[in-house]
């Protein structure tokens, strides 16, 4: 499988031409960027969402992160899994899935989608639109590649994937960080970063060979 490392600019401008090299001359192409949390995905697909717009100098890139479809903070508290927030099974995955098929297919409507505040742990629906005139749509998130039900059939509707790798050693470094920064003790941090987001990453890497090209998230700086 091809590796990149984005952390040049000239390396992150091939990227961008690969992205763009996507887009249809009709419909809207799918850009789905997987990766374990911490991995520097988020930065890189705004980053490239961006340089796409300025490149082709118009708006037809849009971004669009898993995170808003989070389950209400509420709701993982009825369930009793609050405390591994951020597993595969705190997410709504078959409402995600309806989203991107929409996305993919409604070229003639304004596609709104939630996304998350981390200020307050919880998805804010409707604020993410993409309009209709959107050729290429760059999502993110950790369980966009993973093989099983409803994620497995996620990546019939991308038009190419790739997964943000970056070392574990970063990306408890970022976590650690991350995590403080929200509110958490150093201590509460490092055990959230290595018992949840560490079972989590185990998950997400094991789907990284269902991608078809592995980029480099070292040099990213987190979210």
């Amino acid at each position: 499988m091809p590796r990149f490392d984005p952390a040049t600019s000239a390396r992150l401008d091939a990227l961008v031409q690969r992205a763009i090299g996507l887009i249809p001359a009709d419909g809207r192409a799918i850009l789905a960027i997987a990766g374990s949390p911490g991995a520097g995905k988020t930065t890189i697909a705004r980053e490239l969402t961006e340089r796409v717009n300025r490149a082709r100098g118009t708006t037809d890139a849009a971004y669009l992160p898993l995170d808003g479809f989070h389950l209400a903070n509420s709701t993982l508290d009825r369930l009793g899994i609050h405390d591994r927030k951020g597993a595969i099974d705190t997410f709504d995955g078959w409402g995600f899935l309806a989203l991107i098929e929409r996305v993919r297919t409604d070229l003639d409507h304004v596609v709104y989608a939630p996304s998350f505040d981390r200020s307050v742990d919880e998805g804010i629906a409707g604020e993410i639109a993409i309009p209709a005139a959107t050729r290429l749509v760059i999502v993110e998130g950790n369980y966009l590649l993973v093989d099983q039900a409803p994620w497995s059939a996620l990546r019939a509707h991308f038009t190419e994937s790739w997964f943000c790798e970056t070392s574990d050693a970063e990306r408890l470094r970022r976590l650690v960080d991350r995590h403080e920064r929200h509110g958490r003790t150093p201590e509460a941090a490092r055990d959230w970063a290595t018992h949840v987001d560490g079972a989590n990453a185990l998950v997400i890497n094991a789907s990284s060979s269902r991608a078809d090209l592995v980029i480099s998230g070292e040099t990213a700086q987190i979210l």
